[in-house]
């Protein structure tokens, strides 16, 4: 009998059946990511004009997109979780905080947001002081035994800072873009990229190197002796070593050759289709927009021909791309933030301050009013206001 009711009665337990599978992959050591941040920053956001415009882009919409907080249906215009992101720490305010967060998810798939506050303090009575985004490359992920991240590794200098997440307010927050094949860290745009960058880049050091040499090999040299007779390495070695110091590069451009008998000169230029790299390099260009998802028409891309025009293009990167992001950003932070601030909030993106999508606020607008079997407080409703006394009749 007891056992039967030890049976009835036993303690629930929530766990993941497949925790303890994934632990197996790490066995609790601390995980690196396994791509190469700095190389794929370099080559891309460093070298590239279409990455570095893209993030900036993408960064810089969603630094100055302007937020507003809900307790459960209510906007609240004063509140400690507003001041902390409008003012995150001394060395930075919100618009350039959120950059730093809104580029690195770009550029590692994975962004670090550490919470600071007084000493000592416990919650429900924490008081979050600042907010810091750090570096995902110095970041570093330590599983627990149930597959989850136990403990976050921050390491500069040779020297690591240990961030242990068992806490009622973990001190890191980690925001990662999906990724298929990684249970830890998210997969960013530029690595899904780096073929069309490689391309572009390439495109762009050839073009450069065609217009160092006068955008054509200048011509042939043809040795013209007696029948049978060919040059001598040493003769073959002198030539090219002269021809190398005295007419190759931009210094030397239309200098005039002299050569010895025996030599003849047999200018050479390449067809016009053989010159034609720009439209791969275009190409190139339109694919690394895509991953990033900003329209090419934004870019000064040339050929793309998809959107109608330039606002309907702008239109669709605001709507797309930068609130899809900063609303999730805005999700993450409250939720994270909830022990210190409260559970019934919701951080999300203003959409009536974006001067991009006036046009879509119109005709929403034009559409409610001329709604006749709608009320008031309905039209109110749909267009994202709160109710007001008496306004449950029709107008």
């Amino acid at each position: 009998m007891l056992s039967r009711l030890k049976a009835l009665f036993a303690p629930e337990r929530k766990a993941s059946r497949t925790g303890r599978l994934i632990a197996l992959e790490s066995g609790g050591r601390a995980r690196w990511t396994p791509r190469d941040y700095a190389a794929l920053s370099r080559e891309g956001y460093a070298k590239n004009a279409i990455v570095y415009r893209a993030v900036r882009l993408i960064a810089e919409s969603v630094g100055g997109l302007s937020f507003v907080l809900y307790e459960g249906a209510h906007e609240i215009t004063v509140h400690p979780l507003i001041d902390l992101v409008a003012r995150p720490n001394p060395r930075q305010d919100g618009a350039s905080f959120l950059e730093a967060v809104a580029s690195h998810l770009l550029l590692a798939g994975n962004a670090y947001v550490e919470a600071v506050g007084l000493a000592g303090e416990s919650a429900p009575n924490i008081e979050l002081r600042e907010l810091y985004a750090l570096r995902p490359d110095r970041m570093k992920v330590v599983p627990g035994p149930d597959g989850w991240p136990q403990a976050y590794e921050y390491t500069v200098a040779g020297q690591t800072v240990r961030f242990d997440q068992a806490m009622t307010l973990p001190p890191i927050l980690h925001l990662s873009l999906f990724n298929p094949l990684d249970d830890y860290y998210g997969l960013s745009p530029l690595e899904a990229a780096a073929v069309a960058v490689d391309t572009h880049n390439a495109a762009a050091k050839w073009n450069k190197a065609l217009l160092d040499n006068a955008a054509r090999p200048s011509g042939a040299l043809v040795y013209d002796g007696a029948e049978g007779n060919v040059l001598s390495a040493a003769q073959f070695e002198r030539l090219k070593s002269e021809l190398t110091d005295e007419y190759q590069g931009t210094a030397h451009a239309g200098r005039p050759m002299l050569l010895e008998g025996g030599l003849d000169w047999k200018p050479m230029s390449l067809s016009p289709q053989d010159m034609d790299f720009m439209e791969a390099k275009h190409a190139a260009a339109r694919e690394i927009a895509l991953a990033f998802g900003v329209p090419p028409m934004l870019l000064a891309i040339p050929g793309d021909n998809t959107y109608s025009n330039y606002q309907e293009a702008n239109r669709v990167f605001w709507r797309q791309t930068v609130l899809p992001l900063g609303n999730r950003i805005g999700a993450a932070l409250t939720q994270w933030l909830a022990p210190a601030f409260g559970r019934d909030l919701a951080l999300a993106v203003d959409a009536d301050r974006i001067d991009a999508l006036s046009a879509d606020r119109a005709a929403l607008w034009d559409r409610v009013t001329k709604a006749p079997f709608l009320t008031v407080n309905e039209k109110r409703a749909a267009t994202g206001y709160g109710a007001i006394p008496g306004g449950d009749v029709v107008g």
